[in-house]
């Protein structure tokens, strides 16, 4: 039997969160025209290891510094962004947004985009609260990643629920997972301010 995913709203922050710069959307981030191939892309040499890394982000994570805390920022069951329903075949999915910290210090955004054939073959990656999605799927069998593209955020786009990320530019970068041949989405943004 079909167990509805958890969904979850805006859940009480850990951070102080100002509202009023929350502008851009989930389906923006995915939309955006600044994505590009990795192997295209002039990255900061500082950001090249985490952007190109092919491994689990939370196990790197972790081993860089202690205090890895994970906060579940919303999910939700919604419209997919066109482009994410015409490959994939269906209109409806889940967004999954989190953010994780390093010794009380934000350090990246993570936005999952899973479609309703993925939740119904995979049903433990709707239930997965404040665990992180990486340290799930990097446990099981038959687990693929697509390339890596990245993008850089210019000052003055606020992430969600991220306090003073529009006051720098972002990198980030996104792939394409596959998991016993169901396909789905992780998008994740490096914030400032954390990294030595």
């Amino acid at each position: 039997m079909l167990k509805k995913p958890v969904e979850v709203v805006m859940m009480p922050p850990v951070f102080v969160v100002d509202h009023r710069f929350m502008l851009l959307s989930p389906a923006h981030l995915f939309e955006s025209s600044l994505w590009r191939a990795l192997e295209s892309a002039s990255c900061p040499p500082l950001w090249l290891p985490w952007l190109s890394g092919q491994g689990s982000l939370t196990r790197q994570l972790k081993a860089y510094k202690p205090g890895f805390m994970l906060q579940l920022l919303q999910q939700q069951h919604q419209p997919l962004p066109a482009a994410l329903a015409k490959r994939w075949g269906c209109s409806h999915g889940l967004c999954r947004e989190v953010l994780m910290s390093l010794d009380g210090q934000p350090a990246v955004f993570a936005q999952s985009w899973l479609p309703d054939s993925t939740i119904a073959a995979l049903q433990p990656l709707a239930m997965l609260g404040e665990q992180p999605l990486g340290e799930y799927i990097f446990t099981q069998p038959g687990l693929s990643r697509g390339g890596i593209e990245v993008l850089c955020l210019p000052q003055g786009l606020q992430l969600p629920a991220v306090p003073g990320a529009a006051h720098t530019e972002l990198w980030g970068r996104r792939s394409y997972f596959s998991l016993q041949q169901h396909e789905f989405l992780v998008q994740e943004i490096f914030l400032t301010g954390w990294l030595d």
